[in-house]
């Protein structure tokens, strides 16, 4: 892997010709598989989150955070929105109804990066349903890290769903280390959400009708002292949080692979007044798939 942007002394002298030590370049010159420790530091998380992380679970021990069972209601922490999407150069975000045939094996290293650094994984039932999603697992790897971050073993999944059409005898809901989510709307059928509960799911209510209003989620998830969020889409979901202005950054795998076909983009749903202006924050590339982040500019 080599970093393309922003351009450092390592890069100008790798595209020098020079034998630059660092992630950008390995010991002959030429690239090398990063650490996951060089892509935890690659992809980490701004302050912003971090230290409202901190705050917001170390109110809720000691009884004075916005969680159940707190006195009056104050501002939700502030919470960090990234999503980590793949897209092929024809625009394409599935093959075949699924990301995997378009990704690669150092997308899934970032992939599985990203998950580790997140305090929550936030999923649309529909992408849950076709992945067949799984609880995040806890790594070694990332152990110390998590730890020093004050954070579990592992993120929790949090699934967005309106009609809770989900099939809660899956090891999401029954075996995961920590208690999978729901993030639904108050007019959630009650013999639905009862199932999810009797599983071990945990319901969160982020809407005042059936469905869920994105800014309320995120500002739900914060409350519960997840300020490091990470959504893996899908599309539907991912348009919905852009439409609501509450994403912060996007990780953006450009996979080198036509398709053509009626594949959906990375976002969908109706589109925004006004497009929204992302900067690049960095841009890495391996084997022809360019690993980009955009935040909010």
């Amino acid at each position: 892997m080599r970093r393309l942007f922003p351009v450092t002394d390592e890069t100008a002298a790798q595209y020098g010709g020079g034998s630059p030590e660092g992630p950008t370049a390995g010991p002959d010159g030429g690239t090398r598989e990063w650490s996951l420790a060089e892509l935890a530091a690659a992809y980490a998380y701004p302050e912003r989150a971090t230290e409202a992380g901190a705050g917001a679970r170390s109110g809720a021990r000691s009884g004075t955070g916005t969680g159940a069972g707190a006195g009056a209601r104050t501002e939700a922490p502030a919470a960090w929105l990234r999503a980590n999407m793949v897209s092929t150069l024809d625009g394409a975000a599935q093959h075949e109804g699924r990301s995997q045939p378009i990704s690669c094996a150092t997308d899934m290293r970032v992939f599985g990066t990203l998950r580790a650094l997140a305090d929550v994984v936030i999923a649309g039932a529909e992408t849950v349903r076709q992945e067949g999603y799984r609880p995040a697992r806890a790594r070694a790897e990332f152990a110390a890290l998590r730890e020093a971050a004050g954070q579990g073993p592992a993120p929790a999944i949090a699934v967005v769903t309106a009609g809770l059409d989900l099939d809660f005898s899956l090891p999401l809901f029954t075996s995961p280390l920590v208690p999978t989510l729901i993030l639904t709307g108050a007019g959630a059928a009650p013999e639905r959400v009862a199932a999810a509960e009797q599983a071990g799911a945990r319901v969160v209510v982020a809407g005042d009708g059936v469905g869920v209003d994105p800014v309320r989620a995120v500002r739900e998830l914060a409350e519960l002292g997840h300020t490091r969020l990470l959504t893996e889409g899908g599309p539907r979901l991912l348009g919905q949080f852009v439409a609501s202005g509450v994403l912060d950054e996007l990780c953006l795998t450009v996979s080198p692979m036509l398709t053509a076909g009626g594949a959906q983009r990375i976002a969908g749903g109706p589109a925004v007044a006004v497009p929204s202006r992302f900067r690049l924050v960095s841009l890495l590339e391996e084997e022809g798939f360019l690993f980009s982040r955009y935040a909010r500019a």
